[in-house]
């Protein structure tokens, strides 16, 4: 697997490298899957592919769309990582949830080395009028005691796949419920700082990045 060192970027410069990769990878007909990670400056919302954008209206925050589907999603205090490989390399990838659960486990395996333990969640959906990201909950997305921590969305084209997701490392949850109009409910979403609160951010992506090259 080849890794690509981290970077920090905008929202539209993510999403752009993002998909340059993915076509990249099938213009050389890549083999080789490649992993990236990456975080965002300043902070912005990524929309899903369809998503209607009206209720950011009056909002002072940058915006990007994203190849992938779902819900928005804001990225600020958070590690972001993107995946593209041929389906095929990925057992079972014809699934889009066993390809999900492939790709995600990378990111449980590496939890592990922590000393945390995270598992796939159950699917659920917490009533939400705008339906914030992390609040969706699917068999593929990756939870700590029950809690999400890890959400992904992924985009298939002529054989590969791109996959990405956020994992939380902080979150701001008075901005948050600003920026949605609505109420996070406690015990939704969790985050590295909660889980491990002496683990600094620089030491996280440090750890992560060693793993990564290590696979």
């Amino acid at each position: 697997m080849k890794y690509i060192k981290f970077g920090t970027y905008t929202g539209v410069e993510n999403m752009r490298i993002d998909s340059e990769l993915l076509d990249n990878a099938i213009a050389n007909q890549s083999r080789e899957p490649l992993f990236r990670l990456y975080a965002w400056h300043p902070k912005c919302i990524s929309l899903g592919r369809n998503q209607k954008d009206d209720f950011l209206n009056g909002m002072n925050i940058d915006v990007v769309r994203r190849l992938t589907g779902g819900r928005a999603l804001l990225h600020d205090d958070e590690i972001t990582y993107s995946y593209v490989s041929p389906i095929d390399v990925i057992p079972s990838g014809e699934s889009i949830v066993e390809s999900y659960k492939y790709i995600s486990g990378i990111l449980i395996d590496f939890f592990k080395t922590l000393g945390v333990e995270l598992n796939f969640g159950e699917n659920k959906r917490i009533s939400t009028k705008f339906d914030y990201c992390m609040l969706i909950s699917t068999g593929a997305d990756v939870c700590y005691d029950g809690k999400k921590i890890i959400g992904s969305a992924q985009y298939r084209k002529n054989g590969y796949l791109l996959q990405h997701g956020s994992i939380l490392f902080g979150y701001d949850k008075e901005f948050l419920e600003r920026l949605f109009k609505e109420k996070i409910a406690d015990g939704a979403i969790t985050t590295v700082k909660e889980i491990l609160p002496n683990m600094t951010k620089e030491n996280f992506l440090e750890f992560l990045e060693k793993y990564i090259l290590d696979v």
